[in-house]
């Protein structure tokens, strides 16, 4: 992952890149925080029941994460002030000690002259996109960020 935030963006260039391990301990405490028990986040009996593949991830947990990558880019929270998705597919945790990894990528899709960067935001499990549509505006720190030469 970038380590911070560069002087020059260009569109197209991918800024931040992580790997993120959700594991079913994961789950628990975010449940925790969240207060959302819902038992397919955490009974595999339940899950299969009502026709789920697993367990799954809190679909408000993986946005989370994608959301994660962009503040510790930035070094700010504050500076993401648009955030969109649309969940595609649910993440499938299993009940072991390693979880599923959930890689996150953002590239630049447009940078303006207010200091201001649009970011398309990829979420993957293996190859398949577990969010889309996924698109944040953010405001960079020291304000024009610039395109590179």
């Amino acid at each position: 992952m970038t380590e911070r935030v560069s002087e020059h963006l260009a569109v197209g260039e991918v800024v931040a890149d992580q790997t993120y391990w959700v594991t079913r301990e994961h789950l628990v405490r975010y449940a925790g925080a969240s207060g959302d028990f819902n038992p397919i986040h955490w009974n595999e009996r339940v899950a299969k029941s009502v026709g789920l593949p697993g367990v799954l991830a809190h679909g408000m947990l993986t946005m989370a994460l994608s959301l994660r990558l962009l503040t510790d880019w930035l070094g700010d929270p504050a500076a993401v002030i648009e955030y969109r998705v649309r969940f595609a597919r649910p993440v499938v945790v299993p009940d072991d000690d390693t979880g599923v990894a959930v890689r996150v990528a953002a590239a630049v899709i447009e940078v303006r002259d207010d200091g201001v960067v649009a970011l398309e935001i990829t979420v993957r499990v293996g190859d398949q996109k577990v969010l889309t549509q996924a698109r944040a505006l953010c405001r960079m720190p020291g304000g024009r960020p610039g395109l590179a030469s």
